[in-house]
């Protein structure tokens, strides 16, 4: 009997299956500062337990991006790891912060499958939950993956497309339990730019550049245990190994810094495409655009929409050619909310 796991093939998933991902991970303050050593990363909110305390929550939490990087790392094995590409994500909701001692876990549920014309690839659509200790679910996301058949005379399932939002409105985020930004500190935030000083389609161009290291690239990788072969086996990929998305996501995320220090949390994701690959040796910059803006309940707290784009050169603010493609230096856009002290 084979010991050995070769992951799921496109042919191995069903409607309605779910999966239970292997290995919780206890988070510890040593996330922080890694998260912090492989990105410039300096949101005041995730760097310091009193500006969080005077911001109404109990500590300092975990980023926001952190966990969604453990949360989806867990999944890897069982959903993406034969993955020729990672294609989108939706319906993304951060539920409650995570802290120092909680211990994070996966669960997925296979929601669409549809299989490509070739019949030597399938479209996979899971929705993937991640669960503290209490059981109480953190954060989850629907994404949707293309996967190789290893089987390719496994007949095609019946297409299932998952009727998915294309925005969150809102009323769909969650605000952590406490949060106040009324007496927000902004000279210790980094910059005086509150909520109501930002326009919806507002451009902002966030300057500064970090060039992918080979080794930071892979460490981020292994630090989220993420077992795609893609990012490691050059074997498997002899062009170069491919950056993990979400590094590119945390890169671009912690560029923004500069023109939006005081978008603190992020609290929805409405979409997002890695839109060309990106390695070793490439430049990231990143530019924002601003889609829109909502009052929250919570005292001093703003929502507001953000769509962030990754680039590895070109012209700031190019998305798209005459065609409607993504131009050749987008590596990603990301739509996402956020909470702004008002």
């Amino acid at each position: 009997m084979a010991k050995t796991n070769p992951g799921r093939f496109f042919e191995d998933y069903a409607i309605g299956q779910t999966i239970d991902h292997a290995v919780p991970r206890t988070v510890s303050g040593g996330e922080r500062a890694l998260y912090h050593a492989l990105y410039p990363a300096r949101h005041a909110l995730y760097s310091s337990d009193q500006f969080a305390q005077a911001s109404g929550l109990p500590a300092s939490p975990i980023d926001d991006l952190a966990a969604f990087h453990i949360v989806f790392g867990k999944t890897v094995p069982d959903v993406s790891l034969n993955a020729v590409a990672n294609l989108g994500y939706a319906e993304g909701r951060w539920l409650k912060p995570v802290y120092p001692g909680d211990t994070l876990r996966s669960t997925s549920e296979v929601i669409g499958l549809k299989q490509n014309s070739n019949g030597k690839t399938g479209v996979v659509y899971v929705r993937t939950r991640g669960l503290n200790q209490r059981d109480e679910t953190v954060m989850e996301y629907v994404r949707w993956v293309m996967v190789r058949k290893s089987n390719l005379d496994a007949p095609a399932p019946d297409t299932v497309l998952p009727d998915l939002k294309k925005v969150l409105v809102p009323e769909d985020l969650t605000i952590p339990e406490g949060l106040d930004f009324s007496g927000y500190d902004f000279t210790l935030a980094g910059e005086p730019h509150r909520w109501g000083d930002y326009e919806i389609g507002e451009k902002i161009d966030h300057v500064d550049g970090v060039t992918i290291e080979e080794a930071e690239h892979m460490i981020a990788t292994r630090l989220w245990q993420n077992t795609a072969k893609v990012h490691f086996d050059l074997t498997f990929r002899p062009e170069g190994r491919l950056i993990y998305g979400g590094h590119v996501i945390s890169m671009a995320r912690a560029l923004s810094f500069n023109g939006l220090a005081n978008a603190q949390m992020i609290v929805g994701l409405n979409g997002g495409a890695h839109a060309n690959p990106c390695f070793a040796g490439d430049t990231v910059k990143a530019w924002t655009e601003v889609l829109d803006k909502a009052e929250t309940s919570a005292p001093g707290v703003g929502a507001i929409r953000l769509r962030l784009v990754a680039t590895k050169g070109g012209e700031a603010f190019t998305l798209k050619n005459e065609e409607g493609r993504y131009d050749k230096n987008v590596l990603l856009d990301l739509d996402y909310w956020a909470l702004m002290p008002m």
